[in-house]
């Protein structure tokens, strides 16, 4: 339960909870005062840039993976900015290393092509690193799953071209995804076997993302160990870019119930959308939390609850209720803060929920709403 009035806020709306999302940071802010690890923020999870100074506070700077993340975290968090992506476009490099400050090949053919623009870029080193494919995961989810059969992410051991590495700083892997440090202890015994040799020669090894540290069962103490092995084995200093563990349990999608119907059993049709509010839910897939809701089956009455698109599928999933829905109801959706803002969208034209924070001094501050302007400006 929370304190927030949710009465308070526009529906729908994404509220993030400054306190706990201080919580988390104070977490990871321990994790670095250990180790000597640096922790970044990857914007592909939370960008958020309304929070980015309460968030530089405690971690070292941002993660990217094109050119607009990259400048976004350079000018609204002013610390270290890190750069991957598969490929990066011609036109816009230039001025992606300007926002610089390390950045990550995922090819060799990538790193020669580039390699005299970033090694002679005026006035500043900027690190390199490449990313290395360990051929290793324990994800069941292909979608998310980067080192599955044929990926197209990093540079497998049989690639990996040791003659080529003068200008090279340090290497990437990322094979997680919302998991446990044993995955990480085990991802490392593979990464130590095949490419030990090589991070001997280097400055830095990023562990990459998908860490859940921020998780009440996450073993922070395996984690720490993991770190300590990395940079007393092979003297690197050593980053890791989780997204989803920096505003993980923080934040809340409140929507109205709109219109209730019947068709087999009771149907609740609300304000917002899986679709377009809160993708993951359809892509992951999974059903997120309603404080004070049951199973199906659990409570009094069941419904199933659906978005306002005209997609089929715009369905959020099955829930019960002590009591019958009422048109103008307020349900708040838990767990709202990542992967939410930075993956919807206005398919149907349907408008973005608000954007919101709280904290005990401000209280409910409405950080931006929006408009007709905002869906018609990107069609023409």
């Amino acid at each position: 339960m929370t304190d927030i009035d949710f009465s308070a806020v526009p529906s729908p709306c994404y509220v993030v909870d400054e306190r706990l999302l201080t919580q988390n940071l104070e977490l990871l802010g321990s994790v670095q005062e250990r180790t000597g690890a640096k922790i970044l923020l990857a914007q592909k999870g939370f960008s958020m840039f309304a929070e980015y100074p309460l968030v530089g506070k405690y971690l070292a700077g941002v993660t990217s993976s094109s050119l607009f993340e990259a400048r976004l975290g350079y000018e609204k968090m002013g610390k270290e900015v890190h750069v991957y992506a598969p490929a990066y476009v011609d036109r816009e490099f230039d001025e992606l290393l300007s926002y610089t400050d390390h950045i990550v090949f995922n090819s060799f053919a990538q790193w020669r092509k580039f390699k005299d623009k970033v090694l002679n870029y005026p006035g500043r080193k900027i690190e390199v690193g490449l990313r290395i494919n360990p051929e290793y995961s324990e994800l069941e989810v292909p979608l998310y799953d980067p080192c599955s059969p044929y990926s197209r992410m990093g540079i497998t051991l049989e690639n990996f071209d040791e003659s080529d590495l003068e200008g090279i700083d340090g290497l990437h892997f990322h094979t997680m995804c919302e998991q446990n440090s044993d995955t990480l202890e085990n991802t490392l015994k593979v990464v130590d076997e095949k490419f030990g040799h090589v991070i001997a020669k280097m400055k830095w090894l990023n562990f990459g993302g998908g860490h859940h540290i921020t998780r009440p069962d996450y073993d922070v103490e395996r984690l720490i160990r993991c770190i300590e092995f990395a940079r007393d084995k092979y003297d690197v200093q050593v980053y890791l870019e989780p997204g989803e563990a920096i505003a993980l349990n923080t934040g809340y999608l409140v929507a109205t119930v709109l219109d209730t119907m019947k068709n087999g059993m009771d149907i609740a049709i609300l304000d917002t959308s899986a679709e377009c509010h809160m993708p993951d839910v359809l892509a992951m897939p999974y059903r997120p939390n309603i404080d004070g809701t049951g199973m199906p089956g659990e409570k009094a009455i069941t419904y199933r609850l659906g978005g306002m698109t005209c997609l089929a599928g715009d369905v959020i999933g099955d829930y019960s209720f002590d009591r019958p829905l009422q048109i103008g109801d307020k349900l708040v959706f838990g767990d709202m803060a990542h992967y939410t803002m930075v993956k919807n969208h206005m398919f149907n034209g349907v408008n973005l929920p608000s954007i919101a924070s709280y904290n005990d001094e401000e209280g409910i501050k409405v950080i931006r709403e929006f408009k007709f302007e905002d869906y018609s400006s990107r069609l023409s």
